[in-house]
């Protein structure tokens, strides 16, 4: 495939844009040669003018989302002049939901990102994850949403702090044979305790490449395949003793394992609703 340019143009951060082509581009193979032009808070004309120069010395799509109709207006007209395809991201969802709703949808440039109540609601919940990583502070746990358990390497922490930022307080503990868990795991009643494992297999690997990372020598027996296996299986009994649900991450990326809790905790609290 030959090179191929994606203009990026927002009157925001540009994240929503950047996810949705991100999320596109995946549908498609042999996508590498894809440069990609991001432009964040494009809100005067002055600022597309010099936007367009980048245009159109690299031709290609053109993907938006800008609200204000006078800049969108001349980003469709040059992009037309160029013979460049101009797509306006949120059209199709937003006019949907304008029919639906009975409304005109507000012209306001980064709307979803207003300090509202879910803003410091996702701040909290990000401070308290990183300040009870890895079993820290478990005096606390009982203020969690969620509390993630599992061996050595199974994700927990970057699954955390993906679910930190949507808003979900998450404590994380490491299942460690020779060293108990602290006895409060085993009494909490707010927090949705979630297992978190993986192939043994796939663990020697992760880990294997761990040490290597850090030059460390990769014969020890956090990589021996017996006693993974063995940690493995303690992690499994631990889990099912106490009722836990269990989530297998062997195959799973950050945001599908985070997906999967998300909706497990969904049905928790539907549970608990319909039984009060």
């Amino acid at each position: 495939m030959e090179r191929f340019h994606l203009h990026l143009l927002s009157d925001s951060t540009g994240e929503t844009l950047e996810n949705i082509a991100k999320a596109a581009l995946a549908q498609f193979d042999g996508v590498e040669n894809v440069v990609k032009h991001f432009w964040p808070m494009v809100r005067s004309e002055s600022h597309l003018d010099r936007i367009m120069i980048d245009v159109a010395a690299n031709p290609g799509l053109v993907l938006f989302t800008l609200v204000n109709r006078d800049t969108r207006r001349k980003l469709e007209n040059r992009c037309r002049a160029l013979g460049l395809p101009a797509v306006a991201a949120l059209d199709a969802v937003s006019d949907a939901l304008s029919n639906m709703l009975g409304q005109e949808a507000k012209a306001r440039p980064g709307r979803q990102h207003a300090m509202d109540a879910a803003y410091f609601a996702r701040v909290d919940a990000i401070q308290f994850t990183i300040a009870h990583d890895d079993g820290i502070n478990a005096q606390n746990w009982e203020e969690a949403d969620i509390v993630l358990a599992g061996v050595s390497r199974t994700s927990k922490t970057p699954t955390s702090i993906y679910l930190a930022n949507r808003g979900y307080k998450t404590a994380n503990i490491p299942i460690v044979p020779e060293s108990p868990p602290p006895p409060i795991l085993f009494t909490l009643k707010h927090p949705m305790v979630i297992g978190l494992v993986t192939s043994a297999e796939r663990l020697v690997q992760v880990r294997r490449n761990r040490l290597l990372s850090l030059n460390q020598s990769p014969d020890t027996d956090y990589v021996d395949e017996e006693k993974v296996k063995a940690e493995v299986a303690h992690a499994r009994r631990m889990f099912a003793d106490n009722g836990w649900p269990v989530l297998d991450v062997t195959r799973r990326s950050i945001e599908e394992t985070a997906a999967a809790i998300i909706n497990l905790f969904n049905e928790r609290e539907l549970q608990q609703a319909q039984t009060s």
